[in-house]
């Protein structure tokens, strides 16, 4: 048997007429960007995560950086972001002219340790992007409280987390603002790129509105220097059916982890993903980690079992951010992580049957 990644089209097809039906009608309607099927996907994605506003963008880096502009972000200024994470995160800050400054996580969520983002804090630092990594949200409060104590504004990286929960509520109404990605392989994922900013701050709403659409309001009008970064209508009619079985899709991914996590515990050298007390995973992807990931990616493969490393090289250790002068070693959790995770096969097609496959799999690989 061969179990694949991550079976895209398995996962639109189980949705084949709602979607068709949307995009006929978006295709009959004479009118393709920021129209009637933005306007309703934003108000019904607001309402989802719990926020005032919901913002459609073309994708999720737009997202990020359209935030930091809007809060005025740029050249002098520093960033704190993960120093484990897609290359999204900082590329956001480097855009602005700010700095991206790296802080380490807690090694056992992979996400931001708020004892070390308040050691990073600087006379300098202007916003914390913490990153809902694979789908557990980051710790929020004590983040919020370092906002509030040194004039921060915290910017939800969501991209991977749509629908997670912290202590109840959702990921998109833990910070000042959110970005989401709706990249088809996301947990929402459109049909092609999108993204999206919630927010429950009526100022930034429109700033980001008018900076999204060339700096305008007003058709030939241009109040800012803005940009063009808009979710189409096609997406957003397509995001909004995906929308109606999020939670459904999300329960599903649940049921295919906690069996992972039953069935995989206590094999040697292999480390399951940690779920805090506080969270309820979205289960974006299910990362295990290995110190022969290669070779348990080499033999899972032979099995018919499909990997993907996310992500084999930390950003501090990229050729983009050479200029910034990191070294191998000065991130080491980031870099062990990187040297180490291995996501498993993680869907909402996926059926026991298969998440059975890939344990057997894996312990043979294993043991």
């Amino acid at each position: 048997m061969t179990i694949p990644f991550l079976d895209l089209k398995a996962i639109n097809l189980a949705q084949q007429d709602d979607i068709e039906a949307a995009m006929r009608r978006v295709l009959h309607s004479g009118w393709y960007v920021l129209g009637k099927e933005v306007d309703a996907f934003e108000k019904a994605y607001a309402a989802y995560c719990g926020t005032r506003h919901a913002i459609g963008v073309a994708n999720g880096l737009d997202a990020i950086f359209l935030i930091l502009k809007a809060y005025g972000i740029g050249p002098g200024d520093e960033v704190i972001v993960p120093s484990n994470t897609y290359i999204a995160t900082w590329l956001a800050a480097s855009h602005c002219g700010a700095t991206p400054v790296p802080v380490e996580p807690v090694e056992g969520t992979y996400n931001l340790d708020p004892a070390r983002v308040a050691a990073a804090i600087t006379p300098r630092t202007r916003a914390i992007i913490p990153v809902h990594l694979y789908g557990q949200s980051a710790d929020m409060d004590p983040l919020m409280a370092l906002a509030r104590e040194h004039n921060l504004k915290v910017i939800e990286d969501g991209a991977q987390a749509h629908g997670a929960l912290y202590h109840g509520r959702k990921v998109g109404s833990l910070g000042h603002a959110a970005a989401f990605s709706f990249y088809p392989g996301k947990n929402l994922g459109a049909l092609g790129d999108g993204g999206a900013i919630t927010t429950d701050d009526d100022d930034l709403a429109q700033k980001l509105r008018t900076l999204r659409n060339y700096g305008s309001q007003k058709k030939y009008h241009n109040e800012v220097p803005g940009f063009n970064s808009r979710l189409d209508e096609l997406q957003a009619a397509v995001l909004s059916v995906k929308l109606t079985t999020l939670d459904q899709f999300n329960q599903k991914r649940r049921e295919i982890a906690a069996i992972y996590l039953r069935e995989l515990d206590g094999i040697p050298g292999l480390v399951l993903p940690q779920v805090a007390e506080w969270a309820e995973s979205a289960w974006h992807l299910f990362v295990i980690r290995h110190p022969q990931r290669d070779l348990l990616a080499q033999q899972l493969a032979a099995a018919g079992v499909g990997t993907v490393i996310h992500y084999p090289l930390p950003p501090h250790l990229q050729p983009a951010y050479a200029e910034l002068g990191y070294h191998a070693g000065q991130f080491p959790i980031a870099e062990i992580i990187h040297d180490e995770v291995l996501s498993l096969p993680m869907g909402p097609t996926m059926t026991a049957a298969d998440a059975a496959e890939v344990v057997s799999a894996v312990r043979a690989a294993c043991l």
